[in-house]
């Protein structure tokens, strides 16, 4: 088998669980009918439903199209912190009037990245700003990229006035940061390193945030969790992610699905992924307004 080929599905979770943070398009998916397998592959294992994100203006036309194809769904939409070197005001106005469409349930991925040399600090911290004040304009969640730049990140929250719901994206921190980070409310959401055997840092930063303050996400098609590290990601293979965390954590993972899925509703949209049998492709019933 080739490294890049998804791996065989996981055994199904036993409670319903949503994926928090997902790039469908980047999956391979390219229209609705892509779509739905890609979610029928999730929903068989439990995964009843995802958000999938937006790094540039296309794929933010495309997830929101994406959403209004399935009701599994929904989309967060912005610039990603590595595409701003040269953002116009017309890019700008174009993300905020995709921001506001009722299937897009929150402002991401947008916050900064100094590991990759794409662009200036300076042009992502004011890039981040102006995501920050959307999403408290528009009353949505704000989703934070933050890749080698903890502390510029956590000073902006501050200096800017952080939105009330704030979701740290593939949480990349330690112990101190998680703590930090929970201090002020803000949720984090891990991903498949968390399950790496060389991520101890990480691991112990996953026991810190009560239960409240989690979500669990496969960023596919990147960071595919341990055992198949290196494979291609897609939303079924959570339940690895999950399973790791609940056993970081010592919670039974039913019960880390379920709170993941009440902390995907409350954060999101309440009217979001009720059950998993009342979730199904837009081909069997119509999106479910955010």
């Amino acid at each position: 088998m080739s490294r890049r080929e998804p791996p065989a599905p996981p055994e199904p979770l036993g409670a319903p669980t949503v994926d928090a943070h997902t790039h469908l398009d980047a999956c391979g998916c390219t229209d609705a009918a892509s779509v739905a397998a890609a979610m029928d592959r999730a929903t068989a294992v439990g995964v009843v439903g995802a958000v999938t994100v937006a790094d540039d203006l296309a794929s933010a036309r495309w997830a929101v199209q994406a959403a209004q194809w399935d009701a599994r769904v929904v989309a967060a939409v912005a610039l990603h912190p590595t595409r701003t070197a040269a953002v116009t005001d017309e890019e700008f106005a174009e993300i905020e009037r995709l921001a506001g469409d009722p299937r897009v349930v929150a402002v991401g991925e947008t916050g900064l990245d100094y590991y990759w040399d794409y662009s200036p600090p300076q042009a992502q911290q004011e890039s981040f700003r102006w995501h920050i004040d959307l999403a408290k304009r528009l009353g949505k969640p704000l989703m934070i990229h933050d890749r080698d730049a903890h502390e510029d990140v956590l000073r902006i929250l501050r200096e800017e006035g952080a939105p009330e719901r704030v979701v740290f994206h593939c949480f990349s921190g330690d112990a101190a940061m998680a703590r930090e980070c929970a201090a002020a409310g803000y949720t984090l959401s891990f991903a498949g390193p968390v399950t790496f055997r060389n991520a101890k840092d990480l691991q112990e930063a996953a026991t810190v945030p009560p239960d409240d303050l989690l979500l669990v996400e496969t960023d596919a098609p990147f960071l595919t969790p341990h055992p198949n590290r290196g494979r291609a990601n897609e939303p079924f293979c959570l339940p690895w992610t999950l399973r790791g965390l609940a056993e970081l954590r010592g919670t039974p993972e039913d019960s880390l699905a379920a709170t993941i899925l009440r902390n995907a509703q409350r954060i999101f949209g309440t009217g979001l992924w009720p059950s998993g049998a009342d979730v199904t492709s837009a081909g069997g019933s119509a999106p479910r307004s955010a």
